[in-house]
């Protein structure tokens, strides 16, 4: 491994020696090392088996989101070409310690980057969700995008992979049917999303400050993102109280919420299996029944 992160720190002009490589956290997809020069301190991902364009297409999301000037990312300083065998991407190693102000500083951002809208939903390149597909193009029906390129192709995927019974499509398909009883598409704006804003999707830099990391961006609606910080944790009431100060919420939230939610809950569907099948139950008995 040293070899490798070798030539692909040579590759980005890095050609002084290595001091030290140590493993870190970085994901369930990828490896991830914490990367020491004598010029300074660097992040680096690598995947022998990644999906094509996978660093590519975080690179341009974490691009995306710095271009914002709502939040704080990771420079990005070199990312392997698309077609490779070997994917890579090296970033700043950011590190830092939570102050009191943090996760305010955190809602504050989140719902500024929420003002930033786009011209309709979605993205113009295909991305992934941890390394699953996830389908984008245009499209200025929220509703419609969310059916197709959300729910329906997460639920068309468990299908295949033997996660949906009878039953569970049954409800599925009622439930994409009448997504317009809960979603008023009048209300929703396509805001700049990170997309996989889970608890451990952003982290603490110099000076207390959160950064946002491993995005899964595209234009949707607000409450898209909102509903996934709420359902596996990771942030608390301060997070919510600083993103409300600056962007209120719409009515109907809490009605929509979990629908939002059976996206994410289909994902881990398709990535870990059917332990995931019973909260996918639950949401769609809630609106189907």
């Amino acid at each position: 491994m040293k070899q490798l992160i070798e030539d692909v720190l040579r590759q980005m002009g890095e050609d002084g020696p290595i001091c030290g490589i140590r493993p870190v956290s970085g994901g369930s997809i990828s490896r991830a090392y914490q990367v020491e020069t004598g010029r300074g301190t660097y992040f680096v991902k690598i995947n022998t088996e990644a999906p094509p364009a996978l660093f590519t297409r975080e690179a341009e999301g974490l691009t995306l989101l710095k271009k914002s000037g709502a939040v704080r990312v990771p420079e990005v300083y070199h990312v392997s070409l698309p077609a490779a065998a070997t994917g890579y991407i090296v970033m700043e190693w950011v590190e830092g310690s939570r102050t009191a102000g943090t996760e305010e500083e955190l809602g504050r951002n989140v719902a500024c980057l929420h003002q930033v809208t786009g011209p309709d939903f979605g993205l113009e390149q295909d991305n992934y969700i941890g390394r699953l597909p996830q389908p984008n193009g245009w499209d200025r029906d929220w509703i419609t995008f969310l059916r197709e390129k959300r729910l329906g192709y997460q639920a068309k995927l468990a299908e295949n992979n033997g996660y949906f019974p009878a039953n569970r499509r049954r409800k599925m398909d009622h439930l994409l049917a009448s997504l317009d009883r809960w979603i008023d598409v009048k209300q929703v704006k396509p805001s700049l999303l990170h997309g996989d804003l889970w608890g451990g999707n952003w982290m603490t830099g110099s000076g207390g400050m959160p950064y946002l990391i491993d995005p899964a961006v595209f234009y949707g609606d607000r409450e898209f993102e909102l509903a996934f910080t709420e359902l596996f944790g990771g942030y608390s009431s301060v997070f919510y109280q600083a993103y409300r100060e600056v962007y209120p919420l719409s009515p109907g939230y809490e009605e929509r919420k979990e629908i939002y939610q059976l996206y994410y809950l289909l994902v881990h569907l398709n990535l870990f299996g059917e332990s995931y099948g019973s909260s996918v139950d639950r949401i769609l008995n809630r609106y189907v029944g």
